[in-house]
């Protein structure tokens, strides 16, 4: 009687249907961005409900492209976390590439394309010497990278200052290029009525290639054995070195990228923005699911921290109410989603040992 008792239940994962359903939830569970998927549309839902004017599609339109210049960079920046580093300088990396193609064409008199070429060359070596004094010399990215911001917010207000006598960079609109580089970078469109910025798309584009890259390429499996167990990676063969350079300069590469859309959208810049940006990108990444001890997350995770972040910098202003409160929020959010990843993650494995 007893062992009639103790073989019942183990005749229901026996049923082709119960197992496959019990895959599937565990499936679910184990998706990084499954968390923030759901904070999203209790988000959206709720600004639909206590904000009218969140509802137009101009309002929708205008989130995406806010969420898109903080997401443009929160994906390198996510791939980065993956791969176990963090880049505490990428806020301020986007004004200092904007500002080294303003004030280099300006002060010098040449074509914009000169220095949109040479403001890309400067940003891929921060991108590396960050990489290569993190993997040489053992220190903390965080260290490093902080180290870098400094040096960055300084440059940006001292060169600044002393080429243009301001801490705004000259109108850049009167020199040659600057129209057929703003159609790349700052482009939009019409729908309707709704204006789409060009970089919505580019996110788009941006975090399906990482996406890809991620999940069916080498790289992609390079990228989450370095952030999990790096020596494990580098004892089976994987180029660790390289692979966590290419993660800074392709963070450093989409912070130029911003940089150079924020330049031709503005024609100007003021040289000590991007303080604190860097913060936003992280907080992105960690709400679409991305360990902050990094081997774990995904470009689509994100995108949608991006696109909260978007919903929630505009939904409290289109409710009118305080938007020094927005800060606040985020906080409470970044804590939320810690707590939501190491809830799912725990629920995840306690099922797969079920």
């Amino acid at each position: 009687m007893s062992q009639t008792v103790e073989t019942a239940p183990a005749a229901a994962p026996s049923d082709p249907a119960g197992r496959v359903r019990l895959g599937l939830s565990n499936r679910l569970l184990a998706r990084p961005e499954i968390g923030s998927l759901v904070a999203a549309i209790v988000i959206f839902i709720f600004f639909l409900a206590v904000a009218p004017s969140f509802r137009s599609g101009a309002s929708f339109f205008t989130v995406l492209y806010q969420s898109s210049t903080i997401g443009i960079v929160a994906v390198g920046v996510g791939l980065l976390m993956i791969g176990g580093e963090f880049d505490l300088s990428a806020g301020v990396m986007v004004y200092s590439a904007g500002l080294f193609n303003s004030l280099f064409c300006w002060d010098l008199g040449i074509n914009l394309w000169v220095g949109l070429v040479l403001s890309l060359a400067f940003a891929l070596l921060v991108g590396f010497v960050n990489g290569f004094l993190v993997m040489k010399t053992g220190i903390p990215s965080f260290l490093i990278t902080l180290g870098t911001f400094f040096v960055l917010q300084g440059a940006n207000l001292g060169v600044t200052k002393l080429i243009g006598g301001s801490v705004s960079s000259p109108d850049i609109s009167q020199i040659a290029g600057y129209n057929a580089i703003g159609k790349i970078f700052s482009s939009s469109f019409h729908i309707g009525s709704v204006t789409v910025w060009g970089t919505v798309i580019w996110w788009i584009g941006f975090v399906a290639l990482a996406a890809w890259v991620l999940q069916r390429t080498r790289v992609g499996n390079w990228i989450f054995a370095v952030g999990g167990a790096p020596d494990s990676a580098r004892a089976v063969g994987v180029p660790v070195v390289r692979t966590k350079i290419g993660l800074f300069m392709t963070t450093s590469f989409l912070a130029w990228f911003v940089g150079m859309h924020t330049l031709y959208r503005f024609n100007t810049l003021q040289a000590g923005s991007g303080v604190g940006n860097e913060f936003l990108y992280i907080i992105a990444a960690v709400v679409g699911g991305t360990l902050l001890t990094g081997g774990f997350g995904n470009a689509i995770g994100v995108a949608i921290g991006a696109f909260i972040f978007g919903m929630t910098s505009l939904g409290i202003v289109y409710a009118g109410w305080d938007p020094n409160w927005f800060k606040a929020f985020l906080g409470v959010m970044l804590l939320l989603a810690v707590l939501v990843n190491l809830y799912v993650r725990r629920m995840s494995a306690a099922r797969k040992v079920g």
